[in-house]
């Protein structure tokens, strides 16, 4: 049960600070408590969990809760104390947990899902629980009668959730890769829009409402930029992870982006400079540098007595080109590529080395990453996995001195 404590290395990487193993299967949510150290956990071994860190420095169950199903999602309001847990069986449960954090009482139950509940938020304002599902569904439900408010049905299993609390829009991400942006009012929402963009379904997504960024990672490892306060509704991608993006985290202060990946890959992406989209790619029946046919081009076939070529599409400018005229691999980080990509012969000539610097650090995790939480005025990031450990760590290496970013010492 006890947590194992790590120094500190000096470096420009992050920190493994604490260790807590003790659950008995995959930990769905590690959720930092502010201002305190301590962390909420849930587990699919039915069981929420408090650890406080103890003087010893290990961090030890202050509170061990068993769940009727196993627990897939987790919210927690720290000034009202108040924890919200999605299960399995569709449920969502609120309780309340005591200022010394040692006790914590049950309040409601809500009925909100018919199957898995795949995200939950609270907003006190309102005094809404909204959650989606694996249900195609998103629902939100008022806390104080425990009613339900509205639904909302997709095509897919919603798969995550962000929430604007002032403009009360939801950001849903569902498994057929689309996010679809809703404004939820008392018992009725409207679609607002669908944003496509993702080759594989949504794993997570992050709202940032001062700058009015939308991030969306995906089993495609990708990331991408949605700028739905911007006029033009640029979009920006970025490649770095070799897995799906679990779990990724804004940092407004300092304009930087953490994202992590189910094999343990940590990314801090540098946003604070100007990035170029990525083209979109073009269509073509011939390759549009030496206009050989591609292979299901018949007629310019026949007619040059030719075989048809592959089409291949370059990264940089997105023309449909055939392999002679692709044979380069090159990364280019403004775009968002940090690996070697492909890209045309004549692309490939005007990257210059400097254009190859990267502008984002990785780093491992070295386990199994689901999910993520930051604490950003301490710099702290706590994530967990299937390997059924929390790991907490110190990002201050990698996010910033505290005398840029606000950070206060611990």
């Amino acid at each position: 049960m006890a947590a194992e404590i790590h120094s500190r290395p000096q470096s420009s990487r992050p920190a493994l600070l604490s260790k807590i193993e003790g659950h008995q299967d995959a930990v769905s949510a590690a959720l930092l408590i502010p201002k305190e150290d301590g962390v909420i956990t849930a587990g699919e071994d039915r069981t929420i969990r408090v650890w406080l860190k103890r003087d010893s420095g290990q961090y030890w169950p202050s509170i061990y809760h068993t769940m009727a199903s196993p627990c897939s999602a987790m919210a927690y309001h720290h000034d009202s104390r108040r924890i919200f847990v999605g299960q399995d069986n569709g449920a969502i449960m609120e309780f309340h947990i005591s200022e010394d954090f040692n006790k914590m009482n049950f309040v409601k139950t809500y009925p909100a899902h018919q199957n898995r509940v795949s995200a939950v938020t609270f907003c006190l304002t309102s005094e809404w629980v909204i959650s989606t599902g694996h249900d195609k569904c998103v629902s939100w439900m008022c806390t104080r009668s425990g009613s339900m408010l509205g639904r909302h049905y997709f095509t897919s299993w919603a798969s995550c959730l962000q929430y604007d609390f002032e403009t009360q829009h939801a950001f849903v991400g569902d498994y057929s890769g689309q996010v679809t942006l809703l404004k939820l009012e008392q018992n009725i929402c409207s679609v607002i829009t669908t944003l496509k963009g993702h080759e594989g379904s949504i794993t997570s997504l992050w709202w940032d409402p001062v700058q009015r960024l939308l991030f969306s990672g995906a089993s495609d490892h990708s990331i991408i930029m949605w700028d739905i306060g911007g006029r033009r509704g640029r979009t920006l991608l970025l490649q770095g992870h070799h897995d799906k993006v679990q779990a990724i985290c804004y940092l407004q202060l300092t304009r930087q982006l953490v994202s992590c990946s189910a094999d343990g890959g940590i990314a801090v992406w540098n946003m604070d400079i100007s990035r170029e989209e990525a083209p979109q790619w073009l269509e073509s029946d011939s390759c549009q540098k030496c206009e050989q046919p591609f292979f299901w081009n018949i007629k310019q076939m026949w007619d040059t007595k030719t075989l048809g070529l592959r089409q291949h599409h370059c990264r940089k400018c997105g023309q449909a080109v055939c392999g002679k005229c692709s044979t380069k691999r090159s990364s280019y980080p403004i775009m968002g590529f940090e690996f070697q990509v492909r890209v045309c012969d004549s692309c490939f000539e005007s990257i210059k080395d400097e254009d190859r610097a990267s502008l984002a650090t990785f780093h491992e995790g070295k386990h199994n990453i689901s999910h993520m939480s930051m604490d950003i005025s301490r710099g702290l990031m706590a994530t967990c996995g299937s390997d059924r450990v929390v790991k907490i760590w110190d990002m201050t290496p990698v996010v910033g001195c505290s005398l840029a970013t606000g950070f206060s010492s611990r």
